[in-house]
């Protein structure tokens, strides 16, 4: 049995909650420390149950609270060699105890537990992000956000995925016509930036295949979307893929604050 539940997700702060094979982490620990403790109190459970903290990129909402886990826990942190690299320059993390630093290169699977865990390439503005494909007892889980723009990379370890957390980060309107200045705007639809609604539908469309159950829309601005419009825009496109209706594979949007729906295969 797997079980996935996001206990965050968007600028304010990321972390998701994935058992398989035996052993607990978070894929990101983008919130204080206080309020991981309570995400994992809600679904029965302890940082002392943990065995490891993965992290896609060094930006603040995918950061703020790893230092803080894997001091208090003894938690090893996995991260890319230039991600860890710009912890070690910028401090951003604390002191982490060396013993506990794993530094992990895309697609080179790493064992932990029972599971493997593969890190693979995204583009977006910073040293070395990453998504992640989680492996075990036959299942697959893929988390990939902060993309700015689809890649066959990205296509390749959603496909014969059977949970996904995909960005869906903003309406191309809403972030058109909206209020932020035209640097940012250029920098959210840019190549490093972040994914529309489109992009995410046209993205699960091309890639999913009969094995996909669970399928969360994750990271939505909160300026430049709404929930119901990036539900309603992604199924539109997976009906018209015919990947809906389909018995068994069920879409829901990843909440920016507290605890997503909890999903066990």
């Amino acid at each position: 049995m797997v079980r996935f539940c996001p206990i965050a997700s968007g600028s304010s702060g990321n972390c998701v909650y994935i058992y398989a094979g035996g052993s607990h982490i978070l894929i990101d620990a983008g919130l204080s420390g206080r309020n991981i403790e309570a995400g994992l109190r809600a679904l029965k459970l302890t940082g002392r149950q943990l065995s490891a903290v993965l992290v896609t990129h060094e930006h603040s909402d995918h950061i703020t609270g790893v230092g803080v886990m894997s001091r208090r826990y003894g938690l090893p942190v996995y991260a890319t060699p230039k991600t860890w690299r710009y912890f070690d320059r910028h401090g951003v993390l604390g002191i982490i105890n060396p013993g506990l630093i794993r530094r992990i290169e895309p697609e080179q699977p790493v064992s932990i537990g029972g599971l493997q865990a593969v890190a693979f390439d995204i583009p977006h503005d910073a040293s070395q992000p990453v998504g992640y494909s989680i492996f075990a007892e036959n299942r697959k889980i893929t988390v990939a956000t902060d993309i700015g723009e689809p890649t066959d990379i990205i296509r390749r370890y959603i496909a014969d995925s059977n949970i996904v957390l995909l960005e869906s980060n903003h309406d191309a309107d809403m972030l058109l016509n909206g209020k932020y200045p035209k640097v940012l705007k250029e920098r959210i639809s840019g190549s490093r930036g972040h994914l529309s609604n489109f992009e995410a539908g046209k993205l699960l469309a091309e890639s999913a295949t009969d094995k996909l159950r669970y399928i969360f829309l994750g990271h939505l601005s909160e300026e430049n979307n709404r929930p119901l419009i990036a539900l309603n825009t992604v199924e539109n496109i997976l009906h018209e893929s015919g990947a809906l209706p389909r018995g068994g594979l069920e879409v829901f949007i990843a909440e920016r604050y507290g605890l997503s729906r909890s999903v066990e295969i």
